[in-house]
This record gives structure tokens, sequence and C-alpha cells, in this order.
């Protein structure tokens, strides 16, 4: 297995300039449509709890890129570097877009689900560089593997900085100066956002089909198992947390769903890893099997 995947880490997608283009476009207009839902009162709520947003961020941004990266460790001789980077990548990615609804849906604690994305969102123009930095380099270590990919902290933080960061002080000033208006348009742009992001992550495995046939047998497992160990992870942290069972289902929801959009865009920028195969297959893959699992584990809740 480890043979046939290794022939992801030659491969360089083809995504023009123009198509990356729009992918960011895309990107920044999801990010200030969840910063509209922004307001302090989620916060409140949720400060008012500080067990559950503390026991939530440690699942999502600390133990998901540890647990990955013992993953990636444990499963090293089926892995190539590039596929094993794209885990990773995944793992410091902050939650995705559609946590919130897909919280709802399983009858959690929506203000944790909010508050939660809020500040890993926020948090993220620091972490997902230093959680991606740190990890693959230790697992380029530890692996004793000439890892063909440059790690360039600095480079990442300053595209998620643009990705994410701007829209999102968008968002927040367009709340409170157009209040009336953030509250017509929030409910219809969430919906748009969910469907921009299929769209988004259809592109980028249309336009190399024939890549995305051959390997995805290969790579979808590996998403599968990841996604299913970080769902866990947040089901684990909330149990072993003795949080309320609305909480534990929030918890578990934002700890499963990553925001992979975040993932291939950074993985298309000609400055980072210019379409690098196996990390753009991870990530491409994880943008649809975690709607599908959020969703399916969502139904089930919700009829308990």
């Amino acid at each position: 297995m480890q043979e046939k995947l290794q022939v992801l880490d030659e491969i360089r997608l083809n995504f023009s300039p123009g198509s990356l283009f729009v992918m960011n476009i895309i990107l920044a207009f999801v990010m200030f449509g969840i910063a509209l839902r922004m307001n302090f009162s989620d916060f409140k709520a949720v400060i008012r709890h500080p067990g559950s947003i503390i026991a939530g961020i440690c699942s999502q941004l600390l133990l998901l890129p540890l647990v990955t990266f013992l993953l990636c460790l444990l499963l090293k001789p089926m892995l190539s570097p590039s596929v094993a980077m794209g885990l990773i990548l995944v793992a410091a990615c902050p939650g995705g877009n559609i946590s919130n609804f897909i919280t709802t849906i399983a009858k959690g604690n929506i203000s944790l689900s909010v508050g939660m994305s809020a500040f890993s969102t926020l948090v993220c123009v620091i972490m997902t560089p230093l959680n991606f930095s740190f990890w693959g380099n230790l697992y380029s270590s530890a692996s004793k593997l000439v890892i063909p990919i440059t790690i360039d902290f600095w480079e990442m933080a300053q595209t998620v900085l643009v990705l994410l960061g701007i829209p999102i002080v968008m968002g927040i000033l367009f709340a409170r100066r157009f209040p009336k208006i953030t509250e017509k348009i929030t409910t219809p742009m969430s919906f748009f956002s969910i469907i921009a992001f299929i769209g988004f992550v259809a592109a980028a495995l249309m336009t190399n089909f024939g890549y995305f046939m051959r390997f995805i047998h290969l790579t979808g497992f590996l998403v599968i198992v990841h996604n299913a160990l970080a769902l866990l992870v947040g089901y684990c942290v909330g149990r072993t947390a003795r949080l309320p069972n609305r909480d534990i289902r929030a918890v578990t929801i934002e700890t499963g769903i990553q925001n992979s959009g975040l993932g291939l865009v950074l993985i298309f920028n000609p400055h980072l890893f210019n379409g690098l195969g196996g990390m753009a297959f991870v990530a491409a893959w994880w943008g649809i099997w975690h709607i599908i699992s959020g969703m399916g584990l969502a139904f089930w809740w919700s009829r308990r």
C-alpha cells in the first residue's frame, strides 16, 4: 500500500491560478458568513460553564493533532510522506463551517458549538501553522524520512491571516454596523456556505478526476479512520470531563468537523505545497466524508 501511495508524492494536481483565486474567494465568503454569527451573547453563555469550552478547545486544538501524529506513526508502514502530512494538516485546521448546523440537528449545545468554532477560527492564524509545523517536523524526524515538503510557518501564517483573518474581521464589523441586515442574511448565507463548500471540494476533485479514481480507495480508507478517531477523541474528552450530554455532542462534532477547505487552499498555494497529491486527496476527501459522518451521527443522536 505504501508503494502505491508514494506515487502521490510525485503528483502535482492541476489547478489553474484562476481556479485557485475562485477557491480563495469562496473560502473568504464562507468565513465572512461564519463571522456574522459571532456575537458576545454566545460567548457569555459559554463562559458561565467554562469546563465545557476548555474541554472542547483541548480536544480540538491539542489532542486531535497529537492523536493524528500518533496515528501517522502507527500507520507509517502504510503511509507516504505527503499523505501523512495531509492528515496532520487537516488536524491542524480550525473547526468546519458546517459544525454548528450539524450540532443543531444532533440536539447538541449550539452555544458551545458556536463558541468553539469562533475561538478556534480566531486563533487558527497562529495555531494552524504552529500545530502543522510542530507535528509535521516531528513526524519527519521520528520517521527518518526525507519529506519532500517545506514547512514554512510564516508563509502559512500569512496565508491564513489573509484568507481567514480579514473576512472574519469584516464579518464581525458588518454584523455590528448593520444588525438588521445581518439578521436577514445569516441563515441564507449559512446554507449557501454549505453548498459553496461542497462545490469547492467537488471542483478540486473533478479537475483531477483521473487521479481521484485511481487512489480514492487508498486515501478514502485512511480519511475514514482518521475522522472516526477525531469524533472518538471529542466524545472521550467530553465523557472524561463529565460534561452534560448536549455538551458532549457539541464537543464531539466540533472535533470531528474540520475546515478542510482551508487545508485545500493552503495545499494548492504555489508558495506552500503547490497541489501536492497526497495532501490534496486527503483534504478533499475529508471535506466530503466529514459531512457524511457528521450528519449520520447527528441524525442518530437526534432520535435519542
